[in-house]
């Protein structure tokens, strides 16, 4: 089953509660634990809490606490989005989201509201959680106030943009719908929306449409004077006593409020005098205006009542007290039983509980979003902490981003070069980097340098090294941190902040050289789109690689993908799609793609193919229509470094991806290289990588 359900709604008070309970209740009868998450909640008072989360925690007996079960209230998210903090925003979400999921089989997450500060923008950021959350959606509208037309389009709407940016829709609700129109909505929808689509409409309850006597003695500030245990009365209808009493009962309703002042003595036992009657209705309580309380005879009288209904007093004079009552909006909490069993019924009688279970199971996101990426990149680098040298400790973005790291908690660090100077430079940054939490060291006066010497004399004295040409070589911090990774005293580096891509991985090429089943070493990068992670590779190693060397290529490339998270369907790029295309660089790119499926038939692999047929399906099903890659390509293997190189570093400035490398593969212990014009971003993502290389991928 699918690990989480994005309930969505595309207004305020559309009866969203019913849905997430229907769900919490459907859920519970599938899987054993079930979590619930609300990224964003309203404001709340000090000393109170969230009357919606606390209904759902408190009628499942969700085993979490009230605040764990928020990310952000709305004022908080106003005021970072006003400090344009959008990233901090979504990536406190995931990492709130993911504490929740580990815990649970199932997390039920629930949007926004659409009320106060901010409601403008909750549509976008709804789409965009249930986006980098990867979990299908449900969307509800309600019918209150709406045309047929009017409600199907913007139920059409809704399920539109969250299928443009990626989000699987799995059912649309119609809530509040009049009884009688139900089957025309229900036509109404599905002519509208996919037939996958499941659909379902809940008719206007009057119950749950109606407060109860506590909303309203919350909503009033009310005093209550008498029945507190009968607070959960439903108030289906009010009237003002103003009029004679004998006048006034013929009005009563059944669960109707008695409004009146607190010194009309005759509507007040009149009024409770009818509610125990045979020949009048029902009451559900009254409320007492102007702050006049009845006299000390009448409270005597009423305490002696057997059967007694709620009476509250209120300050506000009848008319202001009236007007306010008609804008009180139900809702649900934890205490009224009722409500939430009725919500429960009306979902499982109008929602198709079984197609959904069903639709639940057989989900399978699609792709990755770069910030869940990057989560799981940290999460999993945090799981068995690793131990990554930077060569290049003066710089001041190695030193930036190593404050950044040891934050993070993901990795520990050594930092090679002059220990003053590294210690002046974080100084003048003013890092606040706890010196004691890093290790730093000179590699000419390390203990180890000279048995760093002897060993790389050992290993290249076939190639004519002495010993002072290898003592001269030591003193290099590529050779020395690479000499570190070799020996075990550090599990990888990342270097090529000041050097150059050849300084950075000839010692690794040299002796720490590739695995044995690795004929090549060649290189990845991450490229992190606004809505999905892809592979590029080569596209910083290797010029001009063979078929041979192509189709190694990109079987290391698949393989990186699959231990990153991301089904490999892999994409060898050329000029031409298929069998059109003739010439000595698309048949290279045809014979390794023949390579390929004969070495490893289990992948999924297309070539030649241009790069628009292995992205757009479209494009991809007019070109290349039984392919199992064209137009989902996740794995793009260039035919040549100037291709690679020049391609990713295109659609990195043109659409402003993350290129996340490039990331070393073949080799026996991770050693990668950076860009001379990387940013501290990107040396802080490429030692992530490579520790998570050297847990073992």
């Amino acid at each position: 089953m699918s690990k989480a359900l994005y309930i969505a709604t595309t207004e305020p008070n559309s009866g969203k509660s019913i849905i997430s309970l229907g769900m919490m209740q459907l859920l519970l009868g599938k899987t054993a634990k079930v979590g619930y998450f609300r990224p964003i909640i309203d404001d709340f008072k000090d000393a109170s809490i969230d009357n919606h989360i606390n209904t759902v925690l408190t009628h499942f007996e969700v085993d979490l606490e009230f605040e764990e079960a928020y990310a952000y209230t709305r004022s908080q998210v106003v005021q970072l989005k006003n400090l344009d903090k959008d990233d901090e925003i979504l990536s406190h979400i995931i990492h709130t989201y993911k504490a929740i999921e580990e815990r649970f089989d199932f997390v039920l997450v629930e949007g926004t509201d659409f009320s106060g500060e901010g409601a403008i923008i909750e549509w976008d950021i709804n789409v965009l959680i249930a986006k980098n959350l990867g979990i299908p959606a449900v969307i509800i509208a309600s019918g209150t106030g709406k045309t047929l037309n009017e409600l199907v389009g913007n139920l059409y709407m809704a399920y539109d943009s969250f299928k443009e940016k990626g989000v699987e829709v799995l059912m649309a609700v119609a809530n509040k719908v009049q009884p009688e129109n139900v089957d025309l909505v229900i036509s109404g929808l599905q002519k509208k929306l996919p037939a996958k689509i499941l659909i379902g409409v809940i008719p206007l309850n009057q119950v749950l449409g109606s407060p109860t006597i506590k909303e309203i003695a919350k909503e009033l500030d009310a005093e209550v004077l008498f029945g507190s245990e009968f607070l959960n009365n439903q108030v289906e209808a009010f009237s003002v006593g103003a009029m004679q009493l004998r006048n006034y009962i013929t009005h009563l309703k059944k669960d109707s409020l008695v409004i009146t002042p607190g010194d009309r003595a005759d509507i007040i036992l009149g009024a409770l005098q009818a509610n125990i009657s045979s020949n009048y209705p029902n009451l559900s309580g009254i409320v007492l205006t102007g702050g006049l309380m009845p006299e000390d005879s009448i409270i005597k009288l009423i305490e002696g009542l057997s059967d007694i209904i709620p009476i509250l007093s209120v300050k506000g004079g009848t008319f202001s007290v009236t007007n306010r009552m008609g804008t009180i909006r139900p809702r649900m909490y934890a205490e009224n039983k009722e409500k939430i069993n009725i919500s429960i019924q009306e979902f499982e009688r109008h929602v198709p509980t079984n197609e959904l279970a069903q639709r639940l199971i057989t989900f399978k996101a699609e792709g990755i979003t770069p910030r869940m990426f990057q989560y799981n990149l940290l999460k999993r680098a945090k799981t068995a902490k690793k131990h990554i040298v930077l060569p290049e400790g003066t710089d001041e973005r190695i030193l930036i981003a190593t404050k950044k790291l040891l934050d993070s908690e993901a990795v520990t660090l050594t930092l090679l070069g002059d220990p003053e100077q590294i210690r002046t430079k974080i100084a003048e940054l003013d890092l606040e980097l706890d010196l004691e939490s890093i290790v730093i060291v000179d590699p000419t006066q390390s203990p180890h340098f000279l048995d760093y010497v002897t060993t790389l004399f050992e290993l290249r004295k076939h190639k004519n090294v002495n010993l002072a040409m290898a003592k001269d070589l030591m003193e290099d911090v590529s050779y020395f941190g690479t000499m570190m990774v070799y020996k075990g005293h550090a599990d990888g580096m990342v270097s090529g902040a000041v050097h150059t891509t050849q300084h950075t991985i000839r010692p690794a090429l040299q002796f720490i050289k590739t695995r044995p089943e690795v004929s090549i070493v060649s290189s990845v990068f991450f490229m992190c789109l606004p809505n999905r992670v892809t592979i590029f590779g080569d596209c910083a190693i290797n010029p001009n690689p063979t078929a041979e060397q192509l189709s190694e290529i990109a079987i290391s490339s698949a393989a990186t993908s699959a231990a990153f998270g991301i089904e490999p369907k892999i994409a060898m790029l050329s000029y031409s799609s298929g069998a059109s295309g003739v010439g000595e660089d698309v048949d290279r790119v045809r014979q390794a793609t023949d390579i390929i499926k004969t070495k490893r038939p289990d992948l999924k692999v297309e070539g030649p193919i241009q790069y628009d047929a292995a992205v757009d399906s479209s494009v991809g099903k007019s070109k290349l229509p039984d392919s199992e890659v064209a137009g989902q390509a996740s794995v793009f293997i260039f035919p040549d470094l100037n291709t690679g190189n020049n391609t990713y570093k295109a659609v990195q400035r043109e659409t402003g991806a993350l290129a996340i490398g490039p990331m070393l593969q073949g080799l026996n212990k991770p050693v990668n290289d950076l860009s001379r014009g990387c940013t501290v971003e990107d040396i802080y993502n490429t030692v992530i990588i490579t520790a998570i290389q050297a847990q073992g991928l």
